[in-house]
């Protein structure tokens, strides 16, 4: 599964499950873009990048705005002269029961996880258009296919994204250029490690595999979708989650 020569560029890079797909995808030979809203994380991927004898790029963007992903995506271009790959990560929570959820709280997950993807998506695709070839990777979540309270905004955006994956697949098809998501399950984070024995505990009783995922679970399927192996697969959701949504 090879990406060597593609330029990718990866939102929400700095850190987390981001950085891990920046990084996997270095490792298999392509050069990357990093785009966070925190410029010292996203240099520090892109520093990381370049011991391994990549190109890379760091920039902090606010993907919610329209301006700032269209020079983001100019800028990416003008100094790694294309953009192949673009895996749309950026994505932040905001949790309440539905009844206490402020609309603010509502409006910035579905700016940031929903609108955000569809700026980034659009400020790209005219590059990925010219050269005939691109690779788009939504990242989802379970709860986006499954639902889960107190999250109702949060599903909401992912849900979301999943239908403007299909969407956005169909309309580019004939570019050769694919769009599909990833829709992690639970995956380990630091969030995750302060949980309490009995949440934990719990939570793995809801996962077939019993255990949790890793953020490099998910940037293996980031890099299968970005790759050559995955040619004829578009408008699909790669669930991985250990079987806790089937």
């Amino acid at each position: 599964m090879q990406v060597s020569g593609r330029v990718a560029l990866i939102t929400g890079g700095g850190q987390g499950i981001g950085r891990e797909i920046a990084l996997k995808l270095a490792s298999y030979g392509a050069d990357i873009a990093v785009v966070d809203v925190n410029l010292e994380k996203a240099e520090d991927t892109a520093n990381e990048a370049m011991k391994m004898g990549r190109r890379a790029m760091a920039l902090k963007v606010d993907v919610v705005s329209a301006t700032e992903t269209e020079e983001m995506a100019a800028k990416v271009f003008e100094k790694l002269e294309a953009i192949h790959i673009l895996v749309n990560n950026a994505g932040i929570t905001r949790d309440a029961l539905l009844l206490r959820m402020k609309e603010e709280d509502w409006d910035a997950v579905i700016d940031v996880n929903l609108k955000g993807a569809f700026n980034c998506t659009k400020a790209v695709l005219k590059y990925m258009t010219k050269a005939r070839w691109g690779r788009i990777v939504n990242i989802a979540s379970v709860v986006g296919v499954m639902g889960n309270a107190g999250q109702a905004n949060y599903a909401a955006s992912k849900a979301g994204l999943i239908g403007f994956t299909k969407s956005v697949a169909r309309e580019v098809a004939s570019r050769n250029i694919t769009c599909n998501a990833v829709a992690p399950g639970f995956i380990e984070t630091a969030m995750t490690d302060a949980l309490s024995a009995q949440v934990k505990e719990e939570l793995l009783a809801r996962i077939p595999l019993g255990r949790l995922g890793g953020a490099s679970d998910i940037a293996n399927g980031v890099l299968f979708l970005s790759s050559n192996v995955s040619n004829y697969i578009t408008g699909e959701v790669m669930n991985i989650n250990g079987g806790m949504a089937m």
